[in-house]
């Protein structure tokens, strides 16, 4: 018995598939970039402007935002430095947050992040959905 379509077969040939890759970025190769108030982004993956991202953010020692909403839930775990993040204007009550500490700030809540340390903050930060900042009038 023959198989005329084996031999076809034989012919096709089936696209080539990307093996998964593993990512690996060492901070000497983020690619920060600063916006005019002094905090930095370095994109890991996803653009902030378009979709749900993730990346490093950095604020100068001692800044803090004005109240302000997103239009996003926002997750971040800290790296270096000592940060706040309130839903009322008196960062003097909130829970300090070291390296290694996780935080979440619902969409739409109204709030001040800070960095409260004589040092740079850096955290890893996921949005799931498209980077804003709205600010308003005192929460």
């Amino acid at each position: 018995m023959r198989f005329p379509l084996l031999g076809l077969a034989t012919l096709i040939t089936l696209p080539a598939f990307a093996e998964p890759q593993i990512t690996n970025l060492p901070t000497s190769q983020l690619d920060w970039q600063t916006t005019p108030e002094g905090v930095a982004f370095a994109a890991l993956e996803g653009n902030r402007f378009e979709s749900a991202y993730m990346a490093m953010v950095r604020l100068p020692a001692g800044l803090a935002s004005p109240p302000h909403v997103k239009t996003a839930n926002m997750f971040g775990i800290v790296v270096e430095g000592e940060m706040t993040h309130v839903a009322h204007v008196n960062p003097q009550t909130a829970p300090v947050l070291s390296a290694g500490a996780f935080y979440k700030i619902p969409k739409d809540l109204p709030h001040v992040s800070s960095c409260v340390s004589d040092v740079p903050c850096v955290a890893f930060l996921y949005q799931d959905g498209q980077f804003d900042f709205l600010p308003v009038g005192q929460p």
